[in-house]
């Protein structure tokens, strides 16, 4: 079954698995494709567990994509996705991971194995998280993003004075104080590990240039692919969910249109938005909906 990419505004969509998508990029783009990725994989915290929505108790389900496999399984699938992630890279390009202490720790150690270089661990601090029902741990109140480069040999984007400036004049720390997603972007729905648009805009201007090419291969919402664009970058997104594909594609029509500039294909820095990805449809097996 071949995958068509649906193109939006410049971003190129692809519904399906993303192993089986990257694994295609690979072989086409033996040298890498990208410039950037971010990735926020599945948690694996669906298992049982309680959390508080709305003032009311709530059992964590995310669906089945989010449910654990146990601790090897996870490890092995971390790396699986790393690794193609790593070879769809540019020699010099880097990837941002964000997870819980439920998935970060096999995402980091699955970093060193494949010899990436970790430039950094940032922390985003949540003001309002929650409440901790069970009054047994300490509340839950931030998110870790690691920061890597494709290897050791990589001179990495870092657009330092950019974050300074944004920073009052003095160097940004890895301690990030960002609120989570204000209503305006979840008007569309929601996903249930959506990031701000605030973030992922941070996270694009530190670590890539007008022009480079973003790959999200969770894509969820769209989030990363509505910075991206904003921002002047060509992107590619993946998603396995058909609801959430649908999502992102609403969002991404709507708010390319409406804040975008001219037809949604003009980034904050005046740039044309053109396609990531020259090359022939992606061949990949049928994908459940």
């Amino acid at each position: 079954m071949n995958i068509e990419p649906e193109k939006i505004n410049g971003a190129e969509l692809y519904r399906g698995d993303c192993l089986k998508i990257l694994e295609d990029v690979v072989r086409r783009h033996p040298h890498g494709a990208f410039d950037l990725i971010f990735a926020d994989p599945p948690y694996f915290l669906s298992n049982g567990g309680i959390t508080c929505k709305s003032g009311r108790m709530a059992k964590v389900d995310k669906g089945a994509w989010d449910k654990s496999r146990g601790a090897q399984e996870n490890h092995e699938f971390n790396r699986a996705w790393l690794s193609l992630c790593q070879k769809a890279l540019k020699p010099d390009g880097t990837i941002w991971v964000s997870g819980t202490a439920h998935v970060i720790h096999s995402v980091g150690f699955a970093l060193q194995q494949l010899g990436f270089k970790i430039l950094n661990d940032v922390t985003w601090v949540k003001r309002n998280p929650p409440p901790n029902l069970s009054c047994r741990y300490f509340t839950h109140a931030s998110e870790t993003l690691i920061w890597a480069a494709k290897s050791a040999k990589s001179r990495h984007v870092f657009n330092y004075a950019d974050m300074k400036k944004d920073n009052g004049g003095k160097q940004m720390k890895s301690v990030w104080d960002i609120l989570p997603p204000a209503a305006a972007e979840k008007k569309f729905g929601k996903h249930p590990t959506q990031k701000p648009l605030e973030l992922l805009r941070r996270v694009i201007r530190a670590s890539s240039k007008p022009g480079d090419a973003v790959l999200d291969p969770f894509m969820g919402s769209g989030t990363t692919g509505l910075a991206a664009l904003e921002l002047g970058r060509r992107f590619t997104g993946v998603e396995l969910d058909k609801k959430y594909f649908a999502l992102a594609k609403k969002r991404m029509a709507a708010e390319s249109r409406g804040k975008n500039g001219e037809n949604g294909k003009r980034g904050r820095d005046g740039l044309s938005v053109p396609s990531v990805l020259p090359s022939p449809s992606v061949s990949a097996a049928p994908v459940a909906a």
